[in-house]
């Protein structure tokens, strides 16, 4: 299903990195999964997370965001996608929290928000997740401590999205299609492919992993 014009309209107006044709495929997805819990990692200034948050409405469940809001490490001075708009002037750090607010007042009724680190997330999460869309940070130590913490909470036959994946290196990184390749070992199964985006289907059974 296409994005509502207005809704299309508000996530392009938000500061972010999904291509419309992504993220035109993350919420035709999103509104296919069933009702519950559905978890983002990685909310930046909320661009996923208000195509996730509409199609939570519709579907009739709950969407958690976690993010510390202090960017990734391709987001920090010097790096190529550092937004010097996006630095607090008494910290001196990275704060994309204050631009991520209108979003989240936007989705109130059906979006909570984290601000935290996963590391500290993980130590208590114990809800069962229907959908979980993994766009943290992209290194390998963290991608892989993301999915392994998160996924584990996937009900049988629920969703694991996965974006910037790129099995090709002179694409872009290679943390997400890692990622992506543990899934598949621990009998996931893919469902979908648009553009860098995966979906895959959980186990009938759990992993434990």
């Amino acid at each position: 299903m296409p994005v509502p014009p207005e809704l299309a309209e508000t996530v392009a107006a938000t500061t972010g990195f999904m291509p419309v044709d992504e993220g035109d495929a993350l919420y035709d997805v999103a509104l296919r999964a069933r009702p519950g819990t559905w978890l983002e990692i990685g909310t930046y200034c909320g661009k996923s997370t208000l195509l996730l948050g509409a199609a939570a409405r519709s579907a009739g469940a709950r969407l958690v965001t976690v993010d510390h809001h202090h960017g990734s490490e391709e987001n920090q001075p010097g790096c190529e996608w550092h937004d010097t708009t996006m630095v607090d002037p008494r910290s001196g750090l990275l704060d994309t929290l204050p631009h991520f607010r209108p979003v989240l007042d936007a989705l109130a009724d059906v979006c909570s928000a984290v601000v935290a680190k996963t590391e500290v997330v993980a130590g208590w999460w114990n809800s069962p997740i229907e959908l979980l869309f993994l766009d943290g940070n992209h290194t390998e130590k963290t991608a892989q401590h993301d999915y392994r913490a998160f996924a584990r909470h996937l009900v049988p036959g629920g969703l694991l999205l996965v974006h910037d994946v790129f099995p090709d290196p002179a694409d872009g990184g290679q943390a997400p299609w890692h990622v992506v390749q543990s899934a598949l070992a621990d009998g996931f199964t893919e469902v979908a492919q648009h553009g860098s985006l995966r979906v895959l289907a959980a186990p009938p059974t759990p992993t434990g992993s």
